[in-house]
């Protein structure tokens, strides 16, 4: 359940990518002005509830896709999130990975083998989990080079994978090429069922295995709840797994809750209108709804929870890929550094933070926020202030010349002038372009701003490459090695760039040399400073250029008991009950 929480909230805007708001709120100089709740979970255990009841949420986008392993999109996380486990999961209160299909596990003195044990588990279909269900997934799907993967990108180290092993039917043997620092949170990845999807995988099907299309009751996992039905653009109903193996102190089955049902609104505004209604349970909230969500929350009985700043980032960037088809004299700005730079300096942070996210944000310019404990450090990334002056110097400096119409012309007569993209509906992010459009205009820049549907967005940035800059946004993770898809040259979501046979440039070279290093450093302080270098040098270099990471805020029908939300997810989320 944890899972489905979190993705909801990404898909509300804290994530994957809001018309400029005519109305705006006077941003909050006072801590008290809004009377919005904050949990300290340190302290805070669930108490025991009931079983039963229905949930209602909403989810802003259908799947691409049902298949885990193939998603790499939070439309499809959000829904197929929760019917699956891996060996082992996060707990959120002390961000310290914890059984999940492996009750228990032992390791030698060195760190480089590690043996699982397995509990008692079934899929969807009451058939065991064995031994053979981990391998398979492993060595015939994670680590086949036919299946494009972005689990792979964390399942190696120094490019190299585990060598995993059957013990015996419970017991799985795992052997690493070196110590691997974040090992057991790696292998949090999806467990699937060898006996429903080897087929397809020896037959070279798997990538188009479990579409949006299938049957969802074919959809096999271990997870809390299964999936019963899904009517595209309409609605997801779940079912609590009867085999699901998690029970409380009293010998309840968890989750307490037993059935789930998603309605499908693309339009946040419409999902406002829904929780507010009293059609749903749970609302992701954005900066703009605060005043009409206090002025409510009496009346339709819920509380706002504040779970203060997340690693969440939203970002701009630019399509520096060789192979996609964009003008090569438009590659050649975005290759460019300094041009990237200029367009940093032209990005109000300050502003957008006040106007679009009402204060409730921080201006960031790397891939660090303040959730990031270990990481944030205010003085040690490069900046870029707000200077037009500055941006407009800078793009003159490497070869731009003002026209007689008052834009910018490159030294063989191009116009600059790109089209920047982003999810429709996402009222944040469109306000952020239009902020943005305004302000290039006014150093010579022509923006052609657009909303695509959020589906179509994603094939654009994961399969045709077919985009010139995209305002978008990525959830982070509890270590920076579980994002390095993103950040390793080779990786799935090296997005300006992806999935490069070898670095193209030499500070992408070095981001890997650092990440790499890092993999396999034991001593937290020094992977903490690998991974500090890398991120500067991402600052410097400006591939993204980071814009804000904004606060994240849930309400919650204050009929939903043991709510502990947290930016990392729901505490004990299995113990949510609904007392009426």
């Amino acid at each position: 359940m944890k899972e489905f929480i979190k993705n909801l909230l990404i898909t509300f805007g804290v994530i994957l990518l809001f018309f400029l708001p005519f109305h705006l709120i006077k941003p909050s100089n006072s801590k008290n002005e809004y009377p919005i709740k904050t949990l300290d979970i340190k302290n805070l255990e669930p108490a025991i509830g009931v079983e039963g009841g229905e949930l209602k949420r909403s989810l802003s986008a259908d799947a691409k896709t049902l298949n885990p392993v193939m998603a790499q999109e939070t439309s499809s996380t959000a829904i197929i999130g929760m019917l699956f486990n891996g060996l082992t999961k996060t707990n959120v209160k002390t961000l310290l990975p914890e059984p999940d299909l492996a009750e228990k596990w032992e390791v030698n003195k060195d760190g480089t083998v590690w043996i699982f044990h397995l509990r008692d588990a079934k899929w969807f279909d009451g058939k065991p989990v064995s031994a053979d269900d981990v391998v398979f997934t492993y060595n015939q799907i994670y680590y086949n080079p036919n299946i494009p993967s972005s689990a792979k990108d964390v399942l190696t180290v120094e490019g190299k994978p585990f060598k995993v092993e059957k013990v015996d039917d419970k017991t799985v043997k795992f052997t690493l090429p070196k110590p691997f620092a974040v090992f057991l949170n790696a292998v949090s990845q999806p467990i699937l069922p060898k006996h429903v999807l080897e087929k397809s995988v020896k037959e070279g099907k798997f990538p188009s295995t479990w579409t949006v299309n299938t049957d969802p009751t074919q959809i096999i996992g271990t997870g809390p709840y299964k999936l019963v039905k899904y009517v595209q653009g309409q609605y997801v109903i779940y079912e609590r797994n009867p085999y699901y193996w998690e029970k409380d102190e009293k010998g309840q089955k968890l989750p307490y809750i037993v059935s789930i049902k998603s309605q499908i609104i693309k339009d946040p505004d419409v999902s406002l209108v829904k929780f507010l209604s009293g059609e749903s349970d749970i609302y992701g909230v954005r900066a703009t709804d605060l005043s009409k969500l206090l002025e409510n929350a009496k009346k339709g009985d819920y509380t706002i929870y504040n779970l203060g700043a997340t690693p969440s980032t939203l970002f701009l960037f630019f399509n520096q890929n060789p192979k996609a088809p964009i003008e090569k004299y438009k590659l050649k700005w975005f290759q460019n550094t300094k041009f990237r730079q200029a367009i940093s300096y032209a990005v109000d942070r300050e502003g957008i933070k006040n106007i679009v996210y009402n204060g409730l944000a921080t201006p960031i310019y790397t891939a660090v926020t303040p959730a990031d404990r270990r990481l944030y450090d205010e003085n040690y990334y490069p900046k870029y202030p707000y200077n037009l002056q500055k941006a407009k110097e800078i793009l003159l400096s490497i070869g731009f010349k003002e026209g007689k119409d008052g834009y910018l012309y490159d030294n063989e007569g191009h116009k600059l002038s790109f089209t920047l993209i982003t999810n429709a509906g996402n009222k944040e992010r469109e306000a952020i372009g239009n902020i943005l459009k305004e302000d290039l205009r006014k150093i010579g820049i022509e923006v052609n701003f657009q909303g695509l549907d959020f589906n179509n967005l994603v094939s654009k940035l994961m399969s045709n490459y077919d985009f010139e800059a995209v305002i978008i946004g990525l959830t982070g993770s509890m270590d920076p090695y579980f994002s390095q898809n993103v950040w390793l040259s080779s990786g799935h979501m090296h997005m300006w760039n992806p999935k490069q046979q070898k670095p193209a440039t030499d500070w992408e070279a070095e981001v890997d040399r650092l990440f790499n290093l890092a993999a396999v450093e034991l001593d937290q302080n020094k992977r903490d400073e690998l991974y500090k270098k890398a991120f500067k040098i991402i600052g410097e270099q400006q591939p993204m250029i980071f814009i804000v990471a904004p606060q994240e805020m849930v309400a919650v029908r204050n009929k939903l008991k043991n709510v502990f939300p947290t930016v990392w997810g729901w505490y004990k989320d299995e113990y949510v009950y609904i007392k009426e």
